[in-house]
């Protein structure tokens, strides 16, 4: 079984993964990690914590000469701000003066303090923020590496920013390219230039943006997931890792919402076969997904980001010891974070394909895993 656990705070001194099932002999690099790590924290609009942390992964455990050993993996990722919060952060006496009372809407302030009987507010937003999800980038990038051990590919871009849309398509020419050479991973360049107007205006209004991103896998076979059980259909599964994303409200597959605006003959996918490619479909509206398992079509699921709640325009809250309504501060923020929750949104799905992988072709090396593979695969092909 393929699990990790993640550790630390925001202005702390780290953040922290254990990762445990991974097979061994699996080659990883650890450039192609930071290399992630960069992109996470790219992308017009974001905000000043970006010119602070350049994350950087150290392996503390679980490889040897580049090769995964088969035993638990530890990942470390260095807060550089920590030196700047070390006064108000380490263990001993709370500094009065800088407790939080002031929840901020959009946050999981309020609710967290009520929930963990906090009354400083730090002791929420320090974990709640997603400044976490830089260590779930480290864990996806790893196990993106075993996964490509069985040709399957991962990728993402933006394709909508506020109510700009790009009319894009995976399948386009130049497609990785156009995200590689723009600002939001948006691979329509039209499109592109309006998204970062409305940026712009937005931040002149002291307002924020959303947008949503798309994540395409290709070279599944059929079959991972299951329709057995409601826990082990692999479109719940990815759907619940993407919406543990901060600021993530919707998930969908293929038609995804617009399936519900459609009578069936344009929503089901026509099923054929021939001796070249087996069974086969001409249409892909069902995301690569069906009754919980992949299907042998490219999985597309997306996944729709609000607007950054904390805002240059204060909204209003009550301050949890007085009472008394503020207007709610910020210490920094930014304006659109959509490019950066794309990374995120490839790492989850990533893990949750590795998952998939190792519970149906299971074994304690990469090499096991890959015979199972091999084996079924052909099975399939012959049926």
């Amino acid at each position: 079984m393929l699990r990790y656990l993640t550790a630390g705070e925001t202005h702390g001194k780290c953040l922290i993964a254990i990762i445990e099932g991974v097979p061994s002999n699996v080659y990883i690099d650890i450039e192609k990690i930071n290399k992630q790590l960069a992109l996470r924290q790219s992308g017009y609009g974001r905000g000043g914590r970006m010119q602070i942390e350049k994350d950087t992964v150290e392996i503390l455990s679980g490889i040897r000469d580049k090769k995964t050993l088969g035993s638990p993996i530890t990942l470390k990722i260095q807060n550089k701000d920590w030196e700047n919060w070390k006064h108000i952060m380490c263990d001993g006496e709370i500094i009065h003066e800088r407790v939080v009372s002031k929840p901020r809407p959009g946050h999981a302030d309020l609710t967290g303090a009520l929930k963990y009987h906090h009354y400083d507010i730090r002791n929420v937003l320090e974990r709640a923020s997603a400044r976490e999800t830089a260590i779930r980038v480290a864990v996806g990038s790893l196990i993106c590496q075993f996964i490509e051990n069985f040709d399957i590919s991962i990728m993402s871009h933006v394709v909508e920013i506020g109510h700009i849309k790009s009319c894009a398509s995976w399948q386009d020419t130049h497609f990785s390219q156009n995200i590689k050479n723009s600002q939001l991973r948006c691979a329509d360049t039209t499109a592109e230039k309006k998204m970062i107007e409305y940026i712009d205006e937005m931040k002149k209004q002291g307002d924020s943006v959303g947008g949503i991103f798309e994540v395409i896998v290709t070279g599944l076979p059929a079959g991972l997931g299951s329709y057995v059980h409601w826990d082990r259909k692999l479109d719940a599964k990815i759907a619940a890792s993407l919406m543990s994303i901060q600021a993530i409200k919707g998930v969908e597959f293929g038609l995804g919402f617009n399936s519900a605006r459609l009578p069936g003959s344009k929503v089901h996918d026509e099923i054929f076969w021939s001796e070249q490619q087996g069974y086969f479909r001409k249409t892909n509206h069902a995301g690569g997904i069906e009754g919980g398992m992949t299907n042998g079509e490219p999985l597309i699921v997306r996944a729709a980001m609000k607007p950054i709640p904390t805002l240059y325009k204060p909204l209003k809250s009550v301050d949890i010891i007085t009472k008394e309504s503020y207007e709610a501060s910020i210490e920094r923020s930014d304006i659109c974070a959509v490019p950066a929750a794309s990374i995120v949104g490839e790492a989850t799905v990533a893990w949750e394909v590795a998952s998939s992988l190792i519970e149906k072709f299971g074994g304690d090396s990469l090499q096991e895993i890959q015979d199972n593979y091999r084996n079924y695969r052909k099975s399939i092909q012959n049926r």
